[in-house]
């Protein structure tokens, strides 16, 4: 018997698995093999619901979304020796060997990995990759790393949650923040997300745009905290410390609002695998300045639906962003191009049947 958490009236008006379903009737397996909320989990939890709209499935590990099972591993011990095939989607080196271990003792999968990286792979991870029976690749870059045949499927936002508010200025002075206007840069506060970049470029402007007040939403973690302690230094002797807050970790919801608060969003990675918050921001509707990291030039019509710069360079961000700065209703124009652009070309429901593609080749 499948035990999952949800056994509620719910559950039968969202086709979700409850006490009565046995183990044979699952097909998909979406592991979440990690404590620490990341970015890769972000993309897991949005479109699993989308996947378990399309076939039966179960999410194992913590951080379960709404709109999926939920598989315990006593759950999975039922599943030893079934005979028709389960597909395991996996998206971490440590899910692949899960699933790698668990067929050659029986387990019935088919292995699905899920690769962002835009680098050179280790060694364990090549040997895991030709161990997969299907690869997908957030991109073409992506793909390029992988040595063997792949099939890019970019990332998926949800357009309803991530989505304009119905006044973009009354949502901003919700925040008790000064001025009218918020450019923001989210991700963990740290070099490799350009956090450093975002602040020297404020560090800038501001003083020149009074209207306007930064936002870096994102967690500060115990590594990082002489990088972040260094940042504020800066700010303060700019006297920007009331124009430049650093939010810390806040949940899913409240990073949702923020986004709904912005005129501008500032993608500034030095390096990124995809960098979800790009489409996020987009579909939210604010303007977009971006990096060339991660998807950018996939995801950005460059001075159409954003206006790309090079990673790491403070000067080129400023220049980027002033223009918008200074005119916000030009700003606003874009964010709706952007929005359109996200609707028409990464919505969730479009990742979601891509990938169910891929499954269908398996079983």
């Amino acid at each position: 018997m499948l035990n999952v958490a949800y056994r509620t009236c719910r559950d039968r008006e969202q086709n979700l698995p409850t006490e009565t379903d046995v183990a044979g009737d699952l097909q998909l397996i979406v592991p979440n093999l990690h404590r620490r909320y990341s970015g890769v989990t972000a993309t897991n939890r949005m479109v699993a619901p989308r996947l378990a709209m399309l076939f039966r499935a179960a999410w194992l590990g913590p951080d379960a979304p709404d709109g999926i099972a939920r598989l315990r591993i006593a759950d999975l011990l039922t599943l030893w020796r079934r005979r028709r095939p389960l597909i395991w989607h996996a998206r971490r080196n440590n899910e692949m060997i899960a699933g790698v271990v668990l067929r050659a003792l029986g387990w019935p999968l088919k292995l699905v990995f899920t690769s962002a990286a835009q680098r050179h792979h280790s060694w364990i991870t090549r040997w895991l990759i030709r161990r997969m029976d299907a690869i997908i690749a957030t991109s073409d870059i992506s793909a390029s790393f992988l040595k063997r045949a792949s099939t890019v499927i970019p990332h998926g936002v949800d357009t309803e949650v991530y989505a304009p508010p119905p006044d973009r200025a009354a949502a901003f002075a919700e925040s008790g923040l000064p001025g009218v206007f918020a450019i923001g840069c989210f991700g963990r506060v740290r070099a490799q997300k350009g956090s450093d970049v975002f602040v020297e470029a404020m560090c800038r402007l501001l003083p020149r745009y009074p209207g306007f007040t930064a936002v870096i939403v994102g967690a500060i973690t115990p590594e990082q905290t002489a990088f972040a302690d260094d940042l504020k230094r800066r700010i303060a002797a700019a006297g920007l410390t009331p124009r430049i807050v650093i939010t810390g970790e806040l949940d899913i919801v409240e990073v949702q609002r923020w986004y709904q608060r912005l005129t501008i969003y500032a993608f500034t990675s030095r390096n990124e695998g995809f960098g979800l918050t790009l489409i996020e921001a987009m579909a939210a509707g604010a303007a977009l300045v971006a990096a060339r990291a991660g998807a950018a030039e996939l995801v950005v019509e460059d001075g159409v639906t954003g206006v790309l710069v090079p990673p790491g360079d403070a000067d080129a961000l400023a220049a980027a962003l002033e223009p918008l700065m200074r005119d916000p209703a030009t700003a606003t124009a874009m964010g709706v191009r952007g929005r359109e652009r996200v609707v028409a070309a990464f919505s969730l429901e479009a990742e979601a049947a891509r990938i169910a593609e891929v499954y269908r080749t398996l079983v």
